[in-house]
């Protein structure tokens, strides 16, 4: 019976497996200097052979992005970390039903938690980062470099220490800004690679962004992207009245797209809902049994030979395309429309032919890269929102409006059933959205929020409502916007009149609406540290092998550690059992079975292994004795020879 890993992904070892593949040739072997083990390694001296033509090496000229701490950033992103995450019911609503997740801790821990489990499986990301205004960051990232060494890897200072500027041109220098620009590249690095991997081929990141780090934001994502799979860097008007102060008033943000496969993407993306106003222009002067229409102009721009042919209107006028156009269509597919009725000549019959659109085939229109408050709020819009849950008194830094993240969720998906994660979730504002929109449309997405269980600003309003960290706020705002939004759904539904269409679409949409949330806090490993060479084990240390886990943690902890480590959903439903008194976890009904008592015998085996569960996992130390121990994969062979065992 193998046992758990309980290490996030060696990402280096990973990669290494990858040349390993392409280049077979440069697979080699090292010892490793400390344990003195022979391990795998590349070559690199045959690899560069390999690569030749393509190889830049040395001072050579090259475009790139470089920073001071760069190299330490990609280190931390590809370092395996051995922590859990601890499921708390007491904070979290519907835990044994919900599909949402609300991660607490660093989003840098909490992305390498998620890559086994959701590789490739969230359809969009949105992050509001911090905006690099000068405050110290809140990350403690371990690639964090000393003053004299960003000196000496940025050139402002020697080996010895001598400045390489005199002090005053230092100050004024734009290098003197290079730390305040590094730390933050540092930061954001290793979350977008990390972010990458996570994304389905056909997804979607939105990054919030200001002028201060715009241009760098686009050269990092460029590089873990590829700058083929930009989308967009869309201008959002953040104030609907005049900023004052400064030279020129503050009245934007960017929010900058990205795809994981640009292609995929388009083909998915979703439309805007049109507005009541745009609606207005189709009519129906005919009383057309389809209803509502309006005329699009039948030309296309260019010249092609096949869509040059002349028209004859009702009224006997002959037109041909407009100098410079041609028609849309070739002169078959015309008559087709024509034939069908969907070519208009005017009400007189006498004007230039257009193609009929019906409303009703109106799937919304294409989005653009300006976005006026008008269509995705402002500010004060987000502010008010915040007292509309929290109440006048509560004050927040920067939310963002439900409205923006509407739209970017409509833009991210054409479908209405997908992941949506945000690692720096703030206030929660996306998981407010995407209830609300799924209140709106009867959709099923689902969120996943990660929140830094960072101290509130003592000096500021939140600190007044008892909140003391954010993470506080942003699991509150889940709870009453969720309470808020099903109520006004209720409401709608009771107003109704039972048996018509909108009682029934309320009703579906009521039935399928999640409010709930699994708060999962990240912590070290449920495992003990208890790694010692053979030599330095003791009479005393032994005896800390007969259980290997840390005091204190619950079978929930356990479970959930399993679920990590397996790579199964984290919100996949959880039932809990007792099987000859012994207390059965079993998750998405037979998909896997988890005890963690201690004394368990054949008797319990056999009953638990007539379920046929597809994976069961229990303690190392949860046997009754070493020939229990031994029966248990001999019962589960004949019993349930397809169950996969593990021990924990």
């Amino acid at each position: 019976m193998t046992k758990l890993d309980l290490e996030t992904p060696d990402f280096v070892a990973a990669n290494a497996a990858r040349l390993a593949e392409l280049f077979p040739n440069c697979v080699s072997e090292s010892r490793n200097p400390q344990t003195g083990k022979i391990k795998r390694a590349i070559d690199f001296d045959l690899l560069r052979q390999e690569l030749a033509h393509d190889l830049v090496e040395g001072p050579q000229e090259r475009y790139r992005l470089d920073w001071p701490g760069k190299r330490e950033a990609l280190a931390l992103a590809n370092a395996p970390i051995r922590k859990t995450l601890r499921p708390c019911k007491a904070e979290s609503v519907d835990f044994e039903t919900t599909q949402n997740l609300y991660l607490e801790g660093d989003n840098l821990d909490a992305l390498k938690l998620l890559q086994e489990t959701y590789l490739g499986k969230v359809k969009m990301i949105y992050i509001d980062p911090p905006y690099n205004t000068g405050n110290d960051f809140i990350y403690d990232d371990n690639f964090s470099i000393s003053g004299e060494e960003h000196d000496l890897l940025s050139g402002t200072r020697d080996a010895e220490g001598n400045a390489m500027f005199q002090e005053e041109k230092w100050k004024q220098n734009s290098s003197s800004n290079g730390r305040f620009h590094s730390e933050w590249l540092s930061m954001m690095y290793p979350r977008l690679k990390l972010a990458k991997n996570l994304l389905s081929e056909d997804g979607v990141i939105f990054v919030s962004i200001d002028d201060n780090e715009v241009q760098n934001l686009r050269k990092i994502c460029d590089e873990v992207f590829g700058e083929a799979q930009f989308i967009a860097s869309i201008v959002w008007q953040k104030r609907y009245s005049r900023e004052n102060r400064g030279s020129i008033g503050d009245a934007h943000e960017y929010i900058v797209a990205y795809a994981r496969q640009r292609e995929l993407f388009e083909k998915q993306s979703g439309r805007i809902p049109l507005t009541d106003a745009q609606a207005k222009i189709y009519r129906n002067p005919n009383n057309d049994p389809k209803g509502r229409w309006r005329g699009i102009p039948m030309t296309a721009q260019g010249y092609r030979p096949n869509q040059m042919y002349e028209i004859t209107s009702p009224s006997g006028k002959t037109f041909t395309p407009p100098e410079g156009r041609c028609w849309g269509t070739i002169e078959s597919q015309f008559l087709r429309l024509k034939e069908s009725g969907r070519i208009f000549f005017g009400a007189n019959g006498d004007t230039q032919p257009q193609v009929i659109r019906y409303l009703s085939e109106v799937d919304g229109l294409v989005p653009w890269t300006w976005l006026p408050h008008e269509e995705g709020g402002h500010t004060d819009e987000s502010k008010k929102e915040i007292h509309s849950v929290f109440g006048k008194g509560f004050g927040f830094d920067t939310p963002k409006p439900i409205r923006l993240l509407s739209r970017l969720l409509q833009i991210g998906s054409k479908d209405r059933d997908f992941i949506v994660l945000d690692f720096f979730s703030g206030s929660s504002t996306t998981a407010h959205a995407v209830m609300k929109l799924n209140a709106e449309d009867g959709g099923t997405r689902r969120h996943i929020m990660v929140q830094l269980p960072e101290p509130c600003d003592e000096k500021s309003e939140d600190s007044n409502v008892d909140y003391k960290t954010i993470a506080e706020i942003g699991k509150e705002r889940i709870r009453r916007a969720g309470t808020k939004i099903r109520k006004e759904l209720e409401d709608k539904l009771t107003n109704e009149l039972k048996g018509s269409e909108e009682h029934t679409s309320l009703k579906s949409r009521l039935d399928s609406l999640d409010i709930g949330f699994r708060v999962l806090k990240i912590d070290s490993s449920n495992m003990a540290d208890v790694y010692y060479q053979p030599d330095e084990l003791t009479q005393d240390t032994l005896s800390l092998h007969v259980d290997n886990l840390k005091p204190g943690r619950s079978p929930e902890d356990l479970l959930f550690q399993v679920l990590l480590d397996w790579g199964v959903d984290f919100a996949l439903p959880i039932t809990e059992e007792k099987i000859l008194k012994h207390r059965v976890f079993f998750v998405a009904e037979n998909a896997l079975a988890a005890c963690f008592d201690t004394g368990l015998d054949e008797a319990f085996v056999k009953e638990l292994a007539k379920r046929q569960p597809l994976r069961a996992v229990f303690r190392d130390s949860g046997y009754a004795n070493d020939a229990v121990k031994i029966n248990f994969e001999q019962i589960f062979k004949a019993l349930s020879p397809h169950t996969e065992l593990k021990t924990l």
